[in-house]
C-alpha cells in the first residue's frame, strides 16, 4: 500500500507539529518537538513517551515501529525548527515531575532566561550526575532551542518547575550554594555531601530570596581582564568542581 505524503504547508498535521515550536502549542498539547535522528533515537531509548513521528518522504532511517506521518520536503521544513532538518522529528510527551526533594546534589536555576543556556546547563547536569534540576522563572526547557542545546539531557534529568516559595519548600534542609562573584574560591571550597547549586539570571544574578536562603556563596576565580563568564559555562565549571572528588575516584 502506497503511503500518503503530505505536501501542503497548510495541512492540519503540519500545523499541529509546528505548534510545538511555541510555548502555547506545547502547553495545549502537553508535548514537545524533538528533531534529528540521534535525538529521536535517544528519546525512544530513554523511555520517553513518543506520541508520533514526522518523517520527510526521502527519509530511509529507523522509525522504531512508531506511528509516523510522511511529509514532502517543503511541508517537513515548515514543521521543524531547525534551518536544515535531518528528515525525522518526533512529538514527545512532556514528563510531569511534581516538586519533590532531590535524590542527591541538585541545581536551582533562578531566572535563567536564555533557552541555549538552560539547555547547555541541563546537558552538563546530566553528564556530571545532577539528576534533579529545579527551575524558577526560567526559559522553557522543552523549547526546541533548549532541547537541542541539552543534547538529550532533557530525557534523563528530572526537571521540576515552581515558584520561589514552592522550590524553597521542596529543598528545605538542603544546603544552598549561591554562585556569585563575591563568594569563596571554588578550587579550595569543600562542599557538603549534598547541596543545591544555585545559578542566577544572566544579567541580574540570583533573586533576593534565593540569595537570602544561601548557606554559602562560591565563585570561579578569573583574570582581572575578564568581567564574567556565560551562565552555562560558569554553571558547568562549578558543577564539576563541586564534584571533583567523586570523579577522582
Amino acid at each position: 500500500m502506497e503511503k500518503t505524503v503530505i505536501l501542503s504547508r497548510n495541512n492540519p498535521l503540519v500545523r499541529e507539529f509546528a505548534a510545538l515550536k511555541e510555548k502555547k502549542g506545547r502547553k495545549a498539547r502537553g508535548t514537545f518537538l524533538v528533531e534529528g535522528e540521534k535525538m529521536v533515537r535517544e528519546a525512544v531509548e530513554s523511555g520517553m513517551e513518543v506520541v508520533r513521528l514526522a518523517v520527510r518522504e526521502d527519509y530511509a532511517g529507523e522509525t522504531f515501529s512508531l506511528p509516523a506521518c510522511t511529509f514532502g520536503a517543503d511541508a517537513f521544513r515548515a514543521l521543524c525548527d531547525e534551518k536544515t532538518p535531518q528528515g525525522i522529528a518526533a512529538e514527545v510527551r512532556i514528563p510531569r515531575a511534581a516538586l519533590r526533594p532531590p535524590e542527591g546534589s541538585c541545581l536551582v536555576l533562578d531566572g535563567v532566561s536564555d533557552p541555549a543556556n538552560v539547555g547547555a546547563i541541563v546537558r552538563t547536569a546530566n553528564a556530571a550526575g545532577y539528576r534533579d534540576v529545579y527551575l524558577i522563572g526560567c526559559a522553557d526547557p522543552f523549547a526546541p532551542k533548549c532541547v537541542r542545546a541539552s543534547m538529550s539531557g532533557v530525557f534523563f534529568v528530572r526537571l521540576m518547575a515552581g515558584t520561589h516559595e514552592q522550590v524553597l519548600a521542596a529543598l528545605e534542609g538542603i544546603p544552598f550554594l549561591a554562585a556569585d562573584m563575591d563568594g569563596e574560591n571554588l578550587f579550595s571550597f569543600l562542599p557538603p555531601e549534598r547541596f543545591a547549586l544555585c545559578i542566577g539570571n544572566e544579567g541580574n544574578g540570583l533573586s533576593k530570596c534565593v540569595r537570602a536562603r544561601a548557606d554559602r556563596t562560591v565563585r570561579i576565580p578569573m583574570a582581572e581582564t575578564a568581567e564574567s563568564l556565560n551562565a552555562a559555562v560558569s554553571a558547568s565549571v562549578a558543577m564539576y568542581l563541586l564534584k571533583r572528588r567523586q570523579f577522582e575516584e
